[in-house]
């Protein structure tokens, strides 16, 4: 049996007693409600159970309900019972952190089997945690991947979970989302927090030197090579390397990484040593390597050793609503940094900056604050033009998108004058958030006025 509870949500009472039973035949505690607002009371950080909740339901919807569970805490599992027609939405509620879904009609002992995965993995969560806070370890992922957008909940949710194991990990985003960030997150949470984190950029070493930097080499392997010296690899013994831009790295050495990481040894150069290699390995790229695999431009065979686990870091142009308070937070850095005094950014800048295109994505929001911080900081409107490849249903689709965070960030969050400023019934509205996915909620403090 697993520990924890099952709540199930479902106001149909006769399918709601049917998954109950089922529930209790593979031998998990579950309690049933009839309607979502209930199950909040019982969500807390220390919860060790998880949802199970229809989509469709009268007052708070399924997808509602799952954002706001995910709120009081990102990783409780909520799983989504649908039905056929609601598919691409449970899809996309996939991408936005619902644990699973299962469509109706199911069987009672399949989604027990769901239920039961579910609840083991929230028991791996809690215990990571439990271990964390025994170590005096403090998890401050919030501050250093900040944003409440379901792809960032998700990010944090899946570094906390992966953090404290010791599996090799593949960190793929585009330039500036802070790819290294959550490189050093997930050193900080594994048990090797307290051995060297060793950095090694791929495409700022040398190609003549490139193995001998990363492996050592021993007297006389080459000329000039008057001593023995101790490679990158060596010197992080015990604890996380990371081989940021991996994409960089020649296709020989590509070869010669891939035996160090299948077999955990390596030899210097010139010597016939070999020397046990107790590391974790950690790569980041901004392209895709499984499209630079399937061109010949990358090693399908590392490929396959370094992706045991794999992130996607998301690019500004995909969680929008996220700028706002991530630019106040690197702001305030920029100002202690600096030690110059505390002036906050205006509600109207606020919007400006999210309607911005960031191209260089968090780095060039950085830069940003510290160019508003100084005094510096242009007014005119930063960033590339849409991509010429881009449809123009898309442009438009981001451009209405981009209005309507606007507009929320504006009013903060409260909806009348929100349809009102844009000549929009509240119905209209509503369904125009739920398309792009934007949440009210996060982009400011009150929903009332309705």
């Amino acid at each position: 049996m697993s520990g924890g509870q099952v709540l199930l949500v479902d106001d149909d009472a006769d399918l709601r007693g049917a998954t109950l039973q089922s529930m209790d035949l593979a031998g998990l505690e579950a309690q049933g409600f009839a309607a979502g607002e209930a199950v909040l009371d019982r969500i807390t950080s220390g919860f060790e159970g998880i949802v199970i909740t229809d989509i469709r339901m009268p007052g708070i919807d399924g997808l509602s309900l799952m954002t706001r569970v995910h709120e009081i805490d990102p990783e409780v599992p909520v799983l989504l019972v649908t039905g056929h027609g609601d598919v691409p939405l449970a899809v996309r509620a996939m991408r936005e952190g619902a644990y699973d879904f299962i469509e109706k009609p199911f069987s009672g002992a399949q989604l027990a089997g769901i239920a039961a995965r579910a609840l083991e993995f929230r028991q791996l969560v809690l215990e990571n945690r439990r271990l964390r806070a025994v170590a005096g370890q403090s998890d401050d992922l919030e501050s250093r991947l900040v944003g409440r957008s379901a792809a960032m909940i998700d990010l944090r949710r899946r570094v906390r979970t992966i953090g404290p194991s010791d599996a090799d990990v593949l960190i793929e985003g585009d330039t500036g989302t802070g790819k290294e960030v959550v490189a050093q997150a997930l050193h900080d949470l594994s048990p090797r927090r307290g051995r060297p984190f060793v950095a090694i950029s791929c495409s700022a070493l040398p190609e003549a030197m490139i193995e001998s930097e990363l492996f050592g080499h021993a007297p006389g392997a080459f000329a000039g090579a008057l001593r023995a010296r101790m490679g990158k690899f060596e010197h992080a013994r015990g604890g996380t390397i990371l081989l940021d831009d991996i994409g960089a790295m020649p296709m020989e050495v590509q070869g010669k990484l891939m035996r160090v990481i299948e077999d955990r040894v390596l030899t210097p150069l010139g010597s016939n040593e070999r020397i046990a290699l107790d590391v974790r390995f950690i790569a980041t790229s901004r392209v895709p390597l499984a499209e630079e695999a399937a061109a010949g431009r990358f090693r399908a065979d590392l490929l396959y050793r370094l992706n045991v686990v794999s992130l996607r870091v998301p690019p500004l142009a995909e969680r929008v609503e996220d700028i706002p308070a991530l630019f106040c937070r690197l702001l305030a850095q920029a100002q202690a940094r600096h030690r110059l005094p505390e002036r906050g950014a205006t509600p109207g800048l606020l919007a400006e900056l999210a309607r911005r295109d960031w191209p260089g994505n968090v780095r060039e929001l950085r830069n940003a604050a510290e160019r508003f911080a100084l005094g510096l900081m242009e007014q005119a409107a930063a960033g590339a033009e849409a991509s010429a490849d881009t449809t123009l249903a898309e442009r438009m689709a981001e451009h209405e998108r981009r209005l309507l965070v606007d507009a929320l960030i504006r009013h903060q969050g409260v909806l009348k004058p929100v349809y009102e400023s844009l000549g929009l019934s509240r119905k209209t509205l509503y369904d125009k958030l739920r398309r792009h996915g934007i949440d009210k909620g996060k982009l400011g403090s009150g929903s009332g006025g309705m």
